[in-house]
């Protein structure tokens, strides 16, 4: 594959850790976190004896540490792609959900169940929204890292998810527009949890280690709003692919980055000043119209491969229009886009009207109720029906996602045989390389190259499961 085409055909997905609680009818919580989890992926583990799976559209579903349901999206090549795969998570985990309030009603427990798609419980703990991109094994990730800081501490001000948060060291209670932006500590580090970096370089890179890295990076908020999540992810692969293909970009990398991002959440207006390693400063916004600047220019002899230059062009579109949402403090032109811009003027109407103080416990309650997933309970589903945030993916394009795999990549192998060992019945083990049956003789196939659609290998395997499914009867 040409050197232009690996960095324009880009494998990315999205892993988003949900929070869960159980309430009785009178609102007061009914069942712990730990209790709901078993609730909810009880019909998981029924099924495969585990609560960590492959599903038949490629993606994984598992119980992350903490009680946070997390779905994962199979491998995507392009953003459409990954945004249809995305939102079908949130259905597939509400489905679980429904069956789980189900279940507590027949065993005269009761209880509504709750997902959020979001960043922060009401003890002010964090979980994450973690994105993955394809990189070259050439790329020296700890300075691609320290590059890409300057972006990744700004790009909040673009795609935030908005929150009101508590007194915190230094700060007084109030709104900022990162979830995230006060739980991460450093810029680049190989730890996950004790550290909380901005990107992770953690050597994993679910793929043919001689040729590939994965670059996983926590630092964004998870987001309700398609366009905003498209800007999040499409600006990250703008750039990405700007710094692999050595274009002659500013350097504006920072003295102290992590020093910054908290001040930057606080601060609408951009107008935070960054100080730079050679001493000179420039502000947020000045640094995300330069990279937001040399995309346009990208776009222009980008090759057209993996997300097509079309949308790409939308995603320019909705960044420069954001930007000068930011610099003029006129919102009024992405304010059904911008998940933090459109949660800010729902809070802003109910404080007005009610004449409630930021602190105030309703104020936090609409915050929470924006990101619950259930339609036509969730704020957002509401406002999103009313056509008040617009979407980039259509109602059939999520239901597809939401049973089959990216036909483009590796998990369309995937998808192909789980689809047709679940009709068989057949036990496999599953994880991002491998493929395996285990009867009646163990036979595994291992899928390095992420881009594969087709591979003798997986038919056979899938010829083995069918020559033998009569042993499967029963399974």
């Amino acid at each position: 594959m040409p050197a232009s085409e690996v960095f324009t055909r880009r494998i990315v997905g999205l892993e988003t850790e949900y929070g869960i609680t159980c309430t009785g009818q009178d609102g007061t919580r009914r069942l712990g976190p730990d209790e709901i989890a078993r609730y909810l992926f009880r019909p998981v583990v029924e099924r495969h004896s585990s609560s960590n799976v492959f599903l038949p559209n490629a993606s994984r579903l598992y119980l992350d540490v903490g009680a946070h349901p997390e779905y994962a999206t199979a491998e995507c090549d392009s953003l459409m792609q990954l945004l249809a795969a995305d939102r079908a998570g949130d259905q597939i985990l509400d489905n679980l959900s429904q069956q789980a309030e189900q279940t507590l009603a027949d065993e005269g427990i009761g209880g509504k169940v709750y997902l959020f798609r979001n960043n922060v419980d009401s003890t002010g703990s964090s979980y994450g929204c973690h994105e993955n991109y394809l990189v070259g094994r050439s790329v020296v990730l700890k300075k691609l890292g320290h590059q890409l800081l300057p972006f990744l501490i700004t790009r909040q001000l673009i795609c935030g998810a908005g929150n009101i948060t508590r007194a915190t060291s230094g700060y007084k209670p109030g709104w900022v527009v990162s979830q995230r932006a006060d739980h991460v500590w450093e810029g680049v580090s190989s730890a996950t949890t004790r550290a909380r970096p901005m990107i992770n370089t953690r050597d994993e890179p679910h793929a043919d280690s001689e040729r590939f890295r994965r670059m996983h990076v926590i630092v964004g908020d998870s987001n309700m709003a398609e366009p905003t999540t498209a800007l999040k992810v499409g600006s990250m692969l703008l750039v990405l692919e700007m710094f692999e293909a050595g274009l002659d970009l500013p350097d504006l990398q920072l003295r102290n980055p992590s020093a910054h991002v908290r001040d930057i959440a606080r601060d609408q207006t951009g107008q935070t000043l960054l100080e730079k390693v050679d001493g000179s400063t420039l502000t947020a916004l000045e640094a995300q119209r330069i990279y937001c600047e040399a995309a346009e220019f990208w776009l222009q002899e980008r090759p057209d491969n993996g997300t097509p230059n079309e949308v790409f062009h939308q995603v320019i579109d909705l960044w420069k229009r954001m930007l000068h949402a930011i610099e003029t403090q006129d919102f009024s032109r992405v304010d059904t886009e911008i998940d933090w811009v459109i949660k800010r003027k729902l809070l802003q109407r109910y404080q007005d009207k009610l004449g409630l103080s930021i602190e105030d416990p309703k104020l936090a309650q609409i915050d929470l109720t924006y990101h619950d997933i259930r339609p036509g309970r969730g704020l957002f589903s509401v406002l999103e029906s009313k056509g008040m945030i617009k979407r980039w993916t259509t109602a059939a394009e999520v239901d597809h996602a939401k049973v089959h795999a990216p036909d483009t990549t590796r998990a369309a192998l995937r998808g192909k045989f789980l689809t047709r060992a679940q009709e068989l019945g057949a036990p496999v083990i599953v994880d991002w390389l491998r493929l395996k049956v285990d009867q009646p003789e163990s036979r595994a196939v291992q899928l390095d190259d992420p881009f594969i659609t087709v591979d003798d290998r997986v038919d056979e395997l899938i010829a083995y499961m069918d020559e033998h499914r009569d042993s499967y009867l029963g399974n």
